[in-house]
């Protein structure tokens, strides 16, 4: 089975997903009750609540009361599976319709709830078990994406030609899948000061995923990782007997597959090397002032560095149109691919994890391009207008882009026209999808897709904080 047709039709009908949409929006009585019941939902904050209770009573649009009130604890209702045992605390997440944790997804599904950490301990524990969980599934493989909450468990995918172990659900190579732990542990660092979760363990996962990248460099030409599929989709296994393209030595990191999944065309994908520079340089300030070990601090600083220097000389390319933008994939022998993909990270999303600014020049260059029709994969139609990718295919938006558009503009009328957009493309359900196509909202897939709703009630809060204005 495809990732995103996997239901737990159960766990769906319990949050409301199926229900009469007959009555027309935009009248307060035609928002029905979808979020799951209070007795069915895995796991309550108080702070994430009253967040709830502030937004639903001061913001004047309904149906985005509605949607926030929906979306924002979606993570929290239905993904998490929390426990606490002798005090370590442990949480697996899964992305909602598949019941696999994966690294990137369980990082960003959990992510808009740290602001709240400091107001609420039992979601501070719940966030620690995330990165508990996470360690211990990089220490098993750091080379997989997603994992089983069963160690054992032996999943769809065990006859993927690579070193597949019991309880990993996918082994597809995605340099994100080390970067969002990181992400998650350090900025949990920094608004708890707890230092708890980062032992003598963590070290070990995070040497281990020092280790990984740079064996990615492929210094020596060769690569310890191998995939193959039998599959009718291209995007789905590598090709080169299962090792990708050949590509140059020049500093970057490979990645063999994209964060949705998909397979890279040219390994060093750029918006990844990015994240591994912000992630690298985040574990060697958690190195070296919770461990005080500085021999690593220093090499993973010094990783960071080979990094960034090689995308300051590979990443960019000339356009005629738009000038120096940002490349999506390169070889390092001067190919590269013009693109963007709506999966995280992305060149867009670049600012949102901290990798260059907004007013970086090629930055602004590059979402130029992006947020045009001379990137392939922005669609525009009457149903809104965003960037998709090869994951589900031609004219399908993904609201994830949106959000991001969002997050990363310092225009207010920008912000308000993507707030708009994702206010009509949830299709009747009051949940935010995978993807829809960009003429019909109706039409869209994965009815349960955790990350997006959780990212939107991030958009929707921080808006509301910030210039509540724009919801109205």
């Amino acid at each position: 089975m495809e990732r995103r047709s996997f239901i737990k039709s159960t766990v769906a009908l319990g949050a409301g997903y199926y229900f009469s949409n007959n009555l027309a929006f935009g009248q307060e009585e035609n928002f029905p009750a979808v979020r799951v019941a209070e007795n069915m939902r895995n796991f309550t904050s108080e702070a994430v609540e009253g967040v709830i209770k502030t937004f639903q009573s001061k913001v004047k649009n309904k149906e985005l009361a509605w949607l926030f009130g929906n979306c924002f604890p979606n993570t929290l209702d239905t993904t998490v599976f929390f426990q606490s045992t002798d005090g370590v605390p442990d949480t697996y997440v899964i992305t909602g319709d598949i019941d696999a944790m994966w690294l990137r997804d369980s990082s960003a599904q959990v992510w808009p709830y740290l602001a709240l950490v400091k107001e609420d301990k039992h979601l501070a524990d719940l966030i620690a078990g995330v990165i508990n969980r996470q360690t211990d599934y990089v220490l098993k493989d750091p080379y997989a994406n997603a994992f089983y909450d069963d160690p054992e468990k032996v999943g769809e995918w065990a006859k993927d030609k690579t070193d597949m172990r019991p309880g990993v659900h996918e082994r597809k190579w995605e340099i994100d899948s080390l970067c969002y732990p990181i992400r998650l542990a350090y900025h949990y660092w920094k608004e708890t000061k707890d230092t708890t979760p980062f032992n003598a363990v963590w070290k070990e996962a995070i040497q281990n995923i020092l280790k990984t990248f740079k064996e990615q460099q492929r210094k020596d030409g060769n690569s310890p990782y191998h995939f193959e599929r039998v599959t009718g989709r291209a995007t789905d296994t590598l090709p080169m007997d299962g090792y990708g393209y050949p590509v140059k030595p020049v500093g970057l990191i490979c990645s063999s597959f994209r964060p949705s999944d998909d397979a890279t065309v040219l390994s060093f994908l750029i918006p990844s090397n990015f994240f591994a520079v912000v992630s690298l340089k985040q574990a060697a300030e958690m190195v070296k002032t919770i461990l005080n070990d500085n021999a690593l601090a220093n090499e993973l600083a010094g990783l960071a560095k080979e990094v960034e220097t090689a995308l300051d000389k590979y990443a960019k390319v000339k356009h005629p149109k738009y000038g120096d933008i940002y490349a999506f994939e390169v070889d390092g022998y001067g190919g590269h691919l013009l693109m963007d993909d709506a999966n995280v990270p992305s060149l867009l999303a670049l600012p949102y994890l901290g990798a260059v600014k907004t007013n970086d020049p090629v930055y602004v260059n590059t979402r130029k391009f992006i947020l045009s029709e001379d990137n392939p994969f922005f669609y525009k139609g009457t149903a809104g207008e965003g960037v998709g990718g090869p994951h589900i295919g031609k004219d399908m938006i993904w609201p994830m882009s949106i959000i991001i558009r969002a997050l990363t503009s310092t225009d207010d009328k920008e912000i308000k026209h993507c707030i708009q957009m994702l206010q009509k493309c949830h299709g009747g359900k009051g949940f935010m999808h995978e993807s829809f196509h960009k003429d019909d909202p109706t039409k869209f897939t994965r009815s349960w897709f955790a990350w997006t709703n959780t990212l939107f009630g991030e958009l929707l809060w921080e808006t509301y904080q910030r210039k509540k204005s724009l919801l109205s």
